[in-house]
């Protein structure tokens, strides 16, 4: 406090003796505040290389020039590291005024973008003593975090890591890192400090090498010797020639000051500020150092809102030899090995080799329980029902609770198969009567509160509860359906018959007969003559019963027509996989058991406004009431028991027709009574049972983690068997809403071979017919010789009146069974036959 009023006196009297038109300084954020309200009221600007505190942008003050980093544009590069070696907690560790607590607030929102948590802020005065230390540090071991962001002067800093080192905080496990704060003066802590802070990293800010920079280090080891040029120096550097640059801008320029005072009254006592003149220079001045650009031992000097843009941090890992850099931080690309690398790339953003604390090379997971940490307090629920799944007994002598259920096995073999012990105790969720004490909303708040570390049972993940814990991952099935009772949907009446088959199916076989009968027709009146003299309406009644007596395979007539046979053999085959496809469906309507829901749809149950049972206390009665049913109509049941009983008695004597639940909790009821009830459409989505732990809480992931391990293999079916026997005897009772017919999809096939093969024989037939045309036409060109040999052959046996024809009257009779006439080919004469 001496050497800030000391310097405050000082810099007070060079602008008010000695007229400075410009200060280079202060030396710390502490000395800061003082100096920026001077320089404003006079108009001097101060120039500051090392006083890097964020809370000072807060002064507001544009003669205030920082002339270096200030410690908000490293927060990026510190949550870059957290984020690539995915830790999900931190605490910083600061110094307990304006330099420590300046980086805070970026800190918080960084991290806030990438999903960490501030468990906890450890503040260390610079007067506290090394017990006091201790007492802190002892504090942070009780916590699981073990990663630590330390943001301090090297001074307090060395002081802590040998403390740190002193209580076996730098072991396996532990995280540190420090900020440039102690990074950028390493140099200055001694080869003690080094080893207590083995395998620590540091964020580091980066100077390119440059001939600029390489002859300052020259001049300056060549004056001091082997003390180390650090980058308050070279930012000392390049301010002091940005002023003489400005000052050489505005040589011109009065550089003298107003001293005008102003009036006070009697009453007023004056100060020393009020003596306080103004530099007429100062405007022109601050103008020429917001302008001035140069390229400086520390890069590229260009002020941006009165400071200096840090675009790229190294990334230290401290040994006892020293530090060995292990990356960078660019600003537009992020974390990468090399300052080569200009895009981002999964491969870049790694690191090299890191050696952490405890000298190990594997990377930290970055919290654990402490062996002195106390039982985790797990809050499970007290249900009067359901008790498959969590239940809640007590000792009648000691009043100890016991609990058992299908969700605490899932859990207590989640904690046997983590990597670290973790020791818990279950604290059910009740009155001190034993009654449930309150909803599973209101017990996932008292976690939110922090009455409980936890909360394990029948959980469903809900996003409303989201907003107050986190939930590991769901290890039960998922979804919400309405359980409604099934009757005996067996069909029965004097139209079953037409039920084995669809409409269109019966409109394609009919079709189908009337299109074979039109082809019989066609090949018929081709070949037979007999068939061309009937009358029409002998035609069409012959046809289609030919055609439909096929369908019973009863037609005896033989066809004139070879087209006609060839067609119906296929016609044939296609029928008689119709017929006893129907026969095996009707059958089945007929003998076979079906069961239907008494309810389709979730509309008809909102249609037919029939009481709907949920389970009491669960989310399910808020889902019901959004989904626009009367409140009135809900009924609540604790167990399968009461649930069955409110189904028995139905709507009308106060029970239900339709529950609304989860699917396990359905799938628990059906076990017992999954003959007499189904699921209907629709599911609804739900995301399950999750275990819930207070908001960024490290023991989500890992036992989100087992969580897939124990059911990708047997276990989960162990304990399911436990619980859950029953369910696997029980059939699955979902049914559908209609009996199974044939469609004419099933048949599309065996239409089309008859379509096509009846158009092969129609083609085939007129073929056949032109060519017998092209022959008849042919016939009357005889040859002579042929003819008369013919002629002759008649007239050698006398007059054709002398002819007659015996016919066997028996062979007559045969003819009338299939024709009205005997068609003569040919007349022999008498003499012939006689011979004969």
């Amino acid at each position: 406090m001496q050497t800030v009023n000391n310097l405050n006196s000082v810099a007070l009297y060079l602008i008010k003796k000695r007229e400075v038109v410009a200060i280079i300084g202060p030396g710390t954020s502490m000395q800061a505040p003082f100096l920026i309200n001077l320089g404003n009221q006079s108009k001097v600007p101060i120039i500051s290389f090392s006083a890097t505190s964020p809370l000072l942008d807060s002064l507001r003050s544009p003669y205030f020039i920082r002339a270096t980093h200030d410690d908000s544009s490293q927060v990026q590069a510190i949550s870059a590291i957290i984020e690539s070696f995915r830790w999900r907690e931190v605490v910083p560790i600061y110094v307990d005024n304006e330099f420590g607590e300046g980086i805070l607030p970026n800190l918080v929102d960084a991290f806030q973008e990438i999903n960490v948590r501030i468990r906890y802020r450890s503040a260390i005065s610079l007067h506290y003593s090394d017990d006091q230390i201790k007492k802190e540090l002892y504090k942070l071991m009780t916590m699981p975090t073990r990663v630590f962001i330390v943001h301090m002067l090297p001074d307090l800093g060395s002081r802590l890591f040998s403390i740190a080192k002193e209580i076996d905080m730098l072991s396996k496990g532990y995280v540190w890192i420090v900020t440039n704060g102690i990074a950028d003066l390493m140099s200055i802590m001694g080869e003690s400090s080094l080893v207590n802070m083995h395998g620590v990293l540091g964020v580091k800010t980066y100077f390119a090498k440059s001939k600029e920079l390489l002859h300052l280090e020259a001049r300056w080891q060549k004056r001091f010797g082997g003390e180390e040029l650090n980058n308050f120096a070279c930012w000392a550097y390049d301010a002091a020639t940005a002023l003489a640059m400005s000052v050489e801008e505005i040589r011109h320029v009065n550089m003298s000051f107003n001293t005008t005072k102003e009036d006070t009254s009697r009453d007023d006592i004056g100060t020393d500020l009020d003596e306080l003149g103004v530099a007429l220079s100062g405007p022109k001045l601050l103008d020429a150092l917001s302008t001035v650009s140069f390229k400086g031992v520390a890069g590229r000097f260009q002020l941006k809102n009165g400071k200096l843009e840090a675009t790229t941090f190294k990334i230290i890992n401290i040994e006892e030899s020293g530090e060995r850099t292990v990356g960078f931080w660019k600003s537009k690309v992020g974390l990468v090995k090399s300052l080569r690398v200009d895009k981002v790339s999964h491969s870049s953003r790694r690191l090299r080799p890191i050696i952490w604390p405890g000298d190990t090379i594997f990377v930290p997971k970055g919290w654990e329980f402490p062996t002195n940490a106390k039982k985790l307090r797990i809050a499970v629920p007290k249900k009067d029902g359901f008790n498959n799944f969590v239940e809640v007994t007590k000792d009648e002598n000691t009043n100890v609770p016991t609990v058992t259920g299908f969700c605490i096995d899932v859990f207590n073999t989640v904690m046997s198969q983590m990597p670290y012990a973790v020791s818990y105790e279950y604290i059910p969720f009740d009155t001190p009567d034993g009654k449930p004490r309150g909803s599973y909303d209101e017990m996932v708040y008292n976690v939110f509160l922090g009455e409980f570390d936890g909360a394990v049972g029948d959980t469903t993940i809900l996003a409303n509860r989201s907003h107050y814990v986190d939930f590991a991952l769901p290890y039960s099935e998922t979804g919400i359906v309405f359980l409604v009772p099934v009757k005996d949907g067996k069909e029965k009446g004097e139209w079953v018959f037409l039920k084995p088959l669809t409409k269109e199916l019966w409109l394609v076989t009919a079709a189908s007969f009337l299109y074979i009968g039109i082809m019989v027709w066609i090949f018929e009146y081709q070949a037979d003559e007999e068939f061309r003299e009937q009358m029409i309406i002998d035609k069409i009644s012959s046809v289609f019963y030919f055609s439909f007596s096929t369908l019973f395979f009863a037609h005896r007539r033989p066809s004139e027509s070879f087209f006609t046979r060839v067609l119906v053999v296929v016609w044939c085959f296609v029928l008689l996989i119709l017929t006893q496809s129907y026969t095996a469906t009707l059958t089945s309507m007929l003998t076979v058991q079906e069961l239907r829901p008494t309810v389709r749809h979730m509309d008809d149950l909102r249609k037919s406004g029939v009481n709907i049972g949920y389970q009491t206390g669960s989310f399910t009665f808020e889902r019901l009431k959004q989904m626009r049913f009367d409140e009135s109509r809900l009924k609540t049941y604790n167990s399968p028991e009461e649930m069955r009983e409110l189904f028995l008695h139905k709507s009308s004597n106060g029970g239900i027709d339709a529950a609304f639940d989860e699917v396990a909790y359905i799938k628990l009821f059906m076990a017992k009574y999954c003959s007499e009830y189904s699921i209907i459409e629709p599911t609804f989505k739900a995301d399950g049972f999750g275990f819930a732990f207070p908001l960024g809480s490290p023991l989500v992931s890992d036992i989100s983690r087992q969580i897939l391990n124990i059911t990708e293999g047997d276990a989960m079916k162990a304990i399911e068997n436990k619980w859950f026997l029953g369910e696997k005897h029980c059939l699955d009772s979902t049914t559908s809403d209609s009996p199974i017919q044939l469609d004419h999809h099933s048949f599309e096939a065996l239409f089309l071979i008859v379509f096509v093969v009846s158009v092969i024989l129609l083609l085939l037939m007129l073929a056949s017919r032109g060519y017998q045309e092209r022959q008849h036409n042919a016939s009357p060109n005889l040859p002579n010789d042929q003819a008369n040999a013919a002629q002759e052959e008649v007239n050698e046996e006398g007059n054709v009146g002398d002819h007659i024809v015996e016919v066997d009257t028996a062979l007559v009779r045969r003819k009338k069974l299939t024709s009205n006439t005997i068609p003569i080919r040919r007349v022999a004469p008498l003499s012939r036959l006689k011979s004969a």
